[in-house]
């Protein structure tokens, strides 16, 4: 790479959003966040124009021509939902080149199907990234194909890197990344609101009820990840003998809390399967 380090070429490369939804929304906002990349260099497009003003206010370019966005970019987020995927890969397919570095976000579609779909050879990999993103606290994997470079393995880690968490993993993982942290921030969503709605009914005003809970769940979650203890032994850590918590906790574990978690990430994760069976 001579005397460009891997910040510095990113940070001149087009980046192309075909498909505007929240994640790719997500995405854009946390790469200029970051400062990784230019807000001019990053084009979504869409069929409507309803995310068009939101991107705009941030500096990005907005289209509704998929084969242009795709011409004028050099990595290529495939970020639309996957049943849409198969008639945009036909459409952008003619003007997909060497240059391009094809990275779909689209939960369940497969490799081997991308890259069918797309021109011999091209460079594609899938990526799961969460919407947390936005404020770069994202959790995210990626997975290269066949034909994926070891710059661009670098490239996307980097990008992905700077949204927050990001790891490399397999095709046979995805599924289950898909369920744990692509909708993993829905499932703690729920857990605040309905936190907030404990306190509201014991008497606390709203405002402050969604403060306290979307607070204690962040103060949690950076204990697990900065004392590297085991989530457990932080609960245990939190209910003396006798005391106020491990009532509440006995409440979770009658009511199915802990079961129910878990089957929200196989129930997600099967989703994922049984849309890649029909990629095929």
């Amino acid at each position: 790479m001579g005397d460009i380090t891997l910040k510095e070429k990113i940070y001149e490369m087009s980046l192309a959003f075909v498909g505007a939804g929240k994640m790719a929304q997500a995405m854009a906002k946390g790469f200029l966040a970051a400062g990784v990349v230019k807000a001019d260099h990053i084009t979504a497009t869409a069929p409507s124009c309803r995310s068009q003003p939101s991107l705009e206010d941030i500096g990005c370019q907005f289209t509704h021509n998929n084969k242009e966005a795709v011409e004028n970019s050099d990595i290529i987020f495939l970020s639309v939902k996957p049943h849409i995927l198969p008639g945009v890969l036909q459409e952008i397919a003619p003007v997909v080149t060497k240059r391009h570095l094809m990275v779909s976000v689209a939960a369940g579609v497969p490799l081997q199907f991308l890259e069918e779909k797309l021109p011999p050879k091209s460079r594609v990999m899938r990526v799961m990234p969460n919407t947390p993103c936005v404020v770069r606290q994202g959790a995210s994997v990626y997975v290269p194909g066949s034909h994926v470079e070891k710059e661009d393995s670098e490239i996307i880690k980097s990008l992905l890197s700077s949204l927050g968490y990001c790891s490399e993993s397999n095709e046979g993982m995805i599924s289950a990344v898909t369920g744990l942290a692509g909708s993993g921030p829905a499932y703690a969503f729920t857990a605040i609101d309905a936190l907030a709605d404990g306190g509201v009914k014991m008497g606390l005003p709203r405002e402050l009820s969604i403060k306290l809970a979307a607070q204690t769940l962040l103060g949690a979650s950076k204990m697990v990840l900065e004392t590297g203890k085991h989530p457990m032994q932080l609960k245990d850590d939190v209910c003396s003998p006798g005391g106020t918590t491990i009532y509440a906790i006995h409440k979770l574990e009658s009511g199915g809390f802990r079961n129910l978690l878990i089957d929200a990430v196989e129930g997600a994760c099967l989703r994922a399967d049984a849309i890649a069976k029909k990629s095929k």
